[in-house]
């Protein structure tokens, strides 16, 4: 029989969190998260994030944070201003009277012809939401990682007064 000791769970959690990094890893996880957090990946952005993190053998709590970093009510400015930075980029221009065409997509007597419409309306921004939205999210995670670690750090000093 498997027996579990508070000793045993302690370390399994210590090894899947990977709480024991250096500073500069675990901003770097947390700067990573941030990045992907605001990639043009909606819906799996903490699958992505969670899979990099086993594989690059990173801090999985700094990289949920920063993926937590694009909260829902940033989200719809964030990738509105992405897709228009792709779209200056490409050269793109938006659809004819996108906002009424949109809001019209519920109109659809069902949820496939919805989607259809959404899907044939939106379909010329896609290359711009995903180049402007990766372009961004570059710069995002830098910041976050600079942050992170300076922040790190400065705790590390704190600490280190404290105990002096």
């Amino acid at each position: 029989m498997w027996h579990l000791t508070k000793k045993a769970v302690e370390r399994w959690m210590e090894a899947l969190l990977h709480i024991h990094d250096t500073p500069k890893r675990t901003a770097a996880a947390f700067g990573l998260g941030a990045a992907i957090g605001f990639s043009p990946f909606l819906g799996l952005h903490t699958v992505i994030g969670l899979a990099l993190a086993f594989v690059f053998d990173l801090n999985r709590v700094a990289v949920l944070g920063g993926l937590w970093l694009n909260l829902p009510w940033f989200m719809a400015p964030y990738y509105t201003a992405a897709t228009a930075l792709g779209a200056w980029l490409t050269g793109s221009r938006m659809p004819p009277h996108f906002p009424s065409q949109l809001e019209h997509t519920w109109d659809m007597p069902t949820w496939g012809a919805r989607m259809h419409a959404a899907g044939h309306l939106l379909r010329p921004l896609l290359v711009p939401y995903t180049l402007g939205s990766m372009l961004a999210a570059v710069p995002i995670g830098l910041v976050a990682y600079s942050s992170a670690l300076a922040f790190l750090l400065a705790r590390r000093r704190h600490r280190a007064a404290e105990d002096a």
